[in-house]
């Protein structure tokens, strides 16, 4: 570096990476919560089945240990604004907003913004025709719960 003013920027993991990690999360954890089997166990087969030279894999992991580990507090707030209990929702659509819910709360660095759209790109992938509009609807009604000050910020640009 010539300009010593210029300092070393560690490199953020790309957003097609982290994209990626969301996505092999979701599934991961639809398997965890179908078939019950150990977060470790799910891990190492999906480490395995699954090309991970383009993920984000520390995001993945802990997306893959931090839902279960934070399941109580994640489905309480959830339950605060649902319209119906949460064991009648769709496995998919459950699985994606414990993963919206989990990054409002454990990851600030994710603007609010960020985690509901890509929410609603897994529930479009992955979930029932419509799902991805249920998503954003209790994406939309925690944001300003969770993240008070950025949402009424991004509100008053």
């Amino acid at each position: 570096m010539d300009n010593p003013e210029q300092q070393a920027v560690p490199a953020r993991p790309k957003a097609s990476a982290r994209r990626k990690a969301r996505s092999l999360a979701l599934q991961a954890l639809y398997s965890w919560h179908m078939a019950g089997q150990a977060l470790s166990d799910i891990e190492a087969q999906f480490r395995t089945d699954n090309d991970f030279s383009k993920v984000d894999s520390a995001y993945f992991h802990e997306l893959l240990t931090g839902v279960p580990r934070n399941l109580d507090e994640l489905d309480n707030q959830l339950g605060a604004v649902l319209d119906r209990d949460i064991k009648e929702l769709d496995p998919v659509e459950l699985t994606v907003l414990r993963i919206g819910v989990y990054e409002l709360l454990k990851r600030i660095d994710v603007p609010y913004r960020v985690v509901i759209n890509e929410a609603i790109e897994m529930a479009k992938s992955f979930g029932a025709t419509d799902g991805h509009k249920y998503v954003n609807g209790i994406l939309d009604k925690l944001a300003p719960r969770l993240r008070k000050a950025e949402v009424s910020a991004a509100r008053n640009r």
